[in-house]
């Protein structure tokens, strides 16, 4: 596998990922479609930028997007917090692509040097998700509450220090 920025190409990948009720179940509901090309392309905006980086997970052989892996830094309640998240596309799932690309970004960070503490925050109920912070060495500070456009939705948050 490999990481690559995310490009314009790759609409239809966000559009599977987060246009969809099972994928975004525990992260307050799908998104609408309508916006998906705006969002690719801030999200490109911000690579090109250094603000951030969403990597999207291919094969070896291919520019064909498993799921992507971001990270980025925004304030939070007036402390800077770098945050991580992932999703892996469901016929990728269970092959262990989210764990290389969490652990992959996470050597990259470490490398880099400017992130310092890296959150996640995934779904109580996503096993998965909640499977790779454990065994990457994440530490578990406990649930938390997130207002999401409106809704409370209860996510568990993880820690770690990259470097």
């Amino acid at each position: 596998m490999r990481l690559r920025d995310v490009t314009l190409d790759d609409v239809d990948a966000y559009v599977r990922m987060r246009c969809d009720p099972v994928m975004m179940a525990e992260l307050g509901g799908p998104v609408p479609r309508e916006g998906i090309e705006d969002k690719v392309a801030r999200d490109v905006r911000t690579v090109e930028s250094g603000e951030g980086w969403i990597k999207i997970v291919t094969p070896d052989d291919s520019d064909e997007p498993m799921g992507h892996i971001t990270l980025w830094s925004h304030t939070d309640h007036g402390d800077r917090m770098t945050e991580m998240g992932w999703m892996v596309l469901p016929e990728y799932q269970g092959r262990g692509v989210g764990k290389w690309g969490v652990r992959t970004v996470l050597d990259r960070a470490a490398a880099d040097g400017r992130w310092g503490r890296v959150n996640a925050f995934p779904g109580v109920n996503n096993g998965p998700s909640n499977g790779i912070c454990r065994s990457l060495g994440f530490t578990f500070p406990g649930p938390v509450e997130i207002d999401e456009n409106g809704e409370l939705i209860v996510l568990n948050h993880w820690t770690i220090n990259p470097s």
